[in-house]
């Protein structure tokens, strides 16, 4: 595989999750499961749970390539 169609491939998983700013998010919100206090099954869990909702948490924000909702 080329590197530039493992980068292309990169860009577009990026871009369906919501772009780096969730990437970002999604990150910052890792860390801090990572930080908590707790067993490694429940950290794993709170991280696959996290990871489900693209960005940070809450239902406040649209899903990657979802449209918005129309008044």
């Amino acid at each position: 595989m080329k590197l530039s169609n493992l980068f292309n491939r990169a860009k577009r998983e990026v871009d369906k999750r919501g772009g780096v700013d969730a990437l970002k998010e999604d990150v910052s919100e890792l860390q801090g499961i990572a930080k908590q206090k707790g067993s490694m099954g429940d950290k794993a869990k709170a991280a696959g749970e996290a990871i489900k909702d693209p960005g940070a948490a809450g239902p406040d924000k649209p899903r990657a390539g979802s449209k918005p909702e129309q008044p």
